[in-house]
């Protein structure tokens, strides 16, 4: 069944909130910080793995790289955009629509969980190639492992910033399952060069994701957002040219 993927990291998300929210005051502040660390060094190693992957290939037993200037004109050209748009305002914006509808005024926090955890579980090569795999092809099974890594933070994220966290299902459902739609209508138009570009600019975008988990917010990652976009832009042009 495709979209199967987006659903289970739908509901994972969901109930490990819920979990979060309920250890709220059982959880002491060392566990969450050891935890959300463990998190942080994993979705670190996450990044650089993707990254690596796409830039690195073995030819004759010889080490080379490719996709180096793509990746800087994708997170050059992508944060001027992003901060052109402050697509984090706009975030930002959103949670405290969200927050005045749900009618919890009072959770100051709200705005915070529900930004930052849109932003860790939303971002990266496992989100956009785990969908478009499970477009292509029904295969939900790199959805299925992100699940588990975003089980596992939302829980601790739920536990510190509350409900606000819970509402990231929404963006992830939107995110992940729109890249989906649109992978069943035109996935016969995409070519594995660019799957691959999107996977590798991604995973540097997961990486400067995971820097934020472990030591707090180093990168606006929400403004560099449109650097996904350049390869799309970049696979146009050559088609063009060809």
């Amino acid at each position: 069944m495709r979209g199967l993927g987006t659903i289970i990291n739908t509901t994972a998300v969901i109930i490990g909130s819920a979990i979060g929210m309920f250890l709220k005051n059982g959880m002491k502040q060392k566990m969450q910080d050891i935890l959300m660390q463990a998190c942080g060094v994993a979705t670190i190693f996450i990044g650089i793995a993707g990254a690596l992957q796409g830039m690195i290939t073995i030819n004759n037993g010889r080490i080379e790289t490719k996709g180096t200037m793509l990746l800087i004109f994708s997170l050059v050209i992508g944060g001027f955009i992003g901060q052109v748009l402050d697509i984090e305002k706009w975030l930002d914006t959103l949670g405290e629509k969200i927050k005045t509808v749900a009618r919890i005024k009072e959770d100051n926090q709200f705005v915070e969980g529900f930004v930052n955890a849109s932003l860790i579980i939303c971002i990266g090569a496992m989100a956009i190639v785990g969908s478009i795999q499970d477009g292509l092809k029904g295969d939900y099974s790199m959805l299925a492992a992100k699940s588990i890594l975003d089980f596992v933070i939302v829980i601790i994220l739920a536990s510190t910033h509350g409900f606000g966290v819970m509402f990231s299902a929404i963006p992830v459902f939107v995110y992940q399952g729109g890249i989906t739609f649109i992978t069943i209508l035109a996935g016969p138009l995409l070519g594995k060069v660019l799957i691959e570009n999107l996977s590798f600019v991604g995973s540097a975008l997961i990486f400067c994701v995971g820097v934020n988990i472990s030591f707090g917010k180093k990168f606006r990652v929400g403004n560099m957002l449109p650097a996904l976009l350049v390869p799309v832009a970049y696979e146009v042009i050559l088609s063009f040219m060809r």
